[in-house]
């Protein structure tokens, strides 16, 4: 399966999975910000997902 992520840290970069469905992941890469990508479009020909950044406000404890 191929994701295109789009937005945030990571956009414009493609992953690609096993042919397991992809629910979604915290993703970085290098130097990047860590980024909560969430999948919002399928392709059903091509099976190609769309994953957009999430935007997620840290926590205080």
């Amino acid at each position: 399966m191929i994701v295109r992520l789009l937005g945030g840290p990571l956009a414009g970069r493609v992953l690609e999975t096993t042919d397991a469905p992809w629910h979604g992941d915290w993703l970085t890469a290098g130097d990047a910000d860590w980024g909560l990508y969430v999948p919002v479009d399928r392709d059903p020909v091509t099976g190609i997902v769309l994953a957009e950044a999430q935007v997620t406000i840290p926590r205080r404890r």
